[in-house]
């Protein structure tokens, strides 16, 4: 049965610790939302996190531990990564590397041994060490590392309070729970930024609340990542939706994953219908759910809104943009995703101070399925 205590309940770290011992999963705040925990080396705790995210097999899970000393025992950190944990950490970043293993058996060098399905298919594990005393005293006390992943379904509202998550989990998600950590409504911070140190050169894969560099960019190696970078920047804006116009500006070359990139925004806002290029018919629009703060009470009302899928590349100029209907559009607080959106940037801009626009940039990579994604808000 699931017990629900405060985050300042004194029992709290000997409660957690053993909920985990057990197999049992744990909801507990951290620096940039709610995450959920299992032992990180327990196999049947983790089968039971795959059944509550209803997460594909394949798809890893980082882990959350107290210091280097403890990441050590799990990965190999070469120079790049010691000195991302020297600068960052503890702190909203993950950082992945390679699983430590011994040379001839393939075994690891650790205590306790990762469960199947924590690191990648790679041999790669993204291991983060969170700014947040109380998860740093329940893996302390466990004594090895615990999942750190958030706490709400794949693609669901980003879990700033406990509300968030149970109002957007099935019955039998919440049935999966065995401890959860009130710590009321958090800060609504950006999620960890997820650095890869295993090639040459480091490669943010997820822009977080950590920006390296000198502007938000991350490197795609699948449609699938495309969609979650997406989803990412959707939940950055999320908050706006209703309240303003929120136009994505997407660039790029042919083929490069405009499409996708967009099919991850709907994904997001919870559009089930199937999104197709806009290319021969120019546009389409598709309806979603918002749901508004009612004034003075706690009531959520539903309000349906529009995402418009625009094809700008055969457009002849901006008239065919606004002649789309535009600037109702922009009136009516839709959500736009404009695909070849250069050809049409005046247009675009002359809204910059009715509409949230950001522009986003997709590039081919150095390697064949890789994308390069950045984006910036005017």
């Amino acid at each position: 049965m699931m017990k629900t205590l405060k985050a300042n309940d004194s029992e709290i770290v000997e409660t957690a610790v053993k909920v985990l011992k057990n197999g049992g999963l744990v909801i507990f705040p951290t620096e940039t939302m709610y995450g959920i925990g299992a032992d990180a080396t327990n196999e049947k705790a983790i089968n039971k996190l795959n059944n509550y995210k209803k997460r594909p097999l394949g798809k890893p899970y980082s882990i959350a531990v107290t210091g280097q000393a403890m990441s050590e025992e799990y990965a190999q950190l070469n120079k790049t990564a010691r000195q991302l944990y020297k600068s960052f950490l503890p702190g909203p970043v993950t950082i992945i590397s390679k699983i430590k293993i011994q040379d001839s058996n393939q075994i690891q060098k650790s205590k306790f041994k990762l469960a199947s399905g924590i690191g990648s298919e790679l041999g790669t594990i993204g291991i983060r060490i969170p700014d947040y005393p109380l998860v740093l005293d329940i893996i302390e006390k466990l004594g090895r590392p615990i999942t750190a992943t958030s706490a709400n379904a794949s693609y669901k509202k980003r879990p700033y309070k406990i509300s968030d998550i149970f109002d957007n989990i099935s019955d039998k998600q919440k049935s999966l729970i065995d401890l959860v950590i009130d710590a009321g409504e958090l800060p609504h911070n950006e999620p960890s930024t997820v650095i890869d140190t295993t090639l040459d050169d480091p490669v943010v894969l997820r822009q977080g609340e950590v920006v390296i560099g000198s502007s938000p960019k991350v490197i795609s190696r699948s449609e699938e990542d495309t969609k979650n970078t997406a989803k990412e920047l959707w939940q950055s804006y999320e908050k706006h939706a209703g309240q303003r116009a929120i136009v994505f500006a997407l660039e790029g070359p042919m083929g490069a994953g405009k499409t996708v990139f967009t099919k991850g925004l709907a994904k997001a806002m919870g559009i089930g219908d199937e999104i197709l290029s806009p290319t021969y018919n120019l546009h389409h629009n598709y309806q979603f759910l918002i749901y508004n703060l009612q004034t003075n009470s706690n009531n959520q009302i539903p309000n349906i809104k529009t995402l418009s899928h625009i094809d700008a590349w055969r457009m002849s100029g901006p008239k065919e943009l606004e002649a789309l209907g535009m600037r109702g559009l922009i009136h009516d607080k839709s959500v736009l995703a404009i695909e070849w959106a250069e050809r049409v940037g005046d247009t675009i801009r002359n809204y910059n101070e009715e509409a949230i626009i950001i522009w986003v940039k997709i590039k081919y990579g150095k390697k064949e399925k890789e994308r390069e994604i950045s984006w910036g808000a005017i």
